[in-house]
C-alpha cells in the first residue's frame, strides 16, 4: 500500500449548536402571549402583531401587571412588576421568557 507522505489528524466533530433557539417552545410563548394581551384588549389575537408596542395598542398598567402575574403562573418564573414596559412588544417578551426559562 502506498502512502502520500500526508500525515491526517482525526477531525473533531462538536455537538450541534446547543444554544440555538428552540422554535418550538419561542413558538408556544409568542401564541401563549399574544393569547393573553388579545384577551385583556378584548380583540382577536390575529389583530396583535408581534412587533406591536404594548402600550400603543392599548395594554394598561392593571393589565400589564396582570400579565405579569400570569407568566408567573405559566412558567413558574418571578418576572418583575415592569415586565411589559422593559420588554414592550410580544416579540421582546418572548425572547425574555424564553431566556429566563432557559437560565433554569
Amino acid at each position: 500500500m502506498a502512502t502520500t507522505g500526508i500525515e491526517t489528524t482525526p477531525v473533531e466533530t462538536t455537538p450541534a449548536d446547543t444554544t440555538a433557539v428552540d422554535t418550538t417552545a419561542v413558538e408556544t410563548i409568542r401564541t401563549w402571549l399574544t393569547e393573553r394581551v388579545a384577551y385583556f384588549l378584548d380583540t382577536e389575537p390575529a389583530e396583535i402583531a408581534a412587533d406591536d408596542l404594548l402600550v400603543e395598542i392599548g395594554l394598561d398598567s392593571v393589565y400589564a401587571l396582570t400579565l405579569c402575574g400570569d407568566v408567573e403562573d405559566e412558567f413558574g418564573i418571578l418576572v418583575e412588576a415592569t415586565l411589559a414596559w422593559d420588554h414592550p412588544t410580544i416579540d421582546a417578551l418572548t425572547a425574555h421568557i424564553h431566556s429566563e426559562l432557559a437560565a433554569r
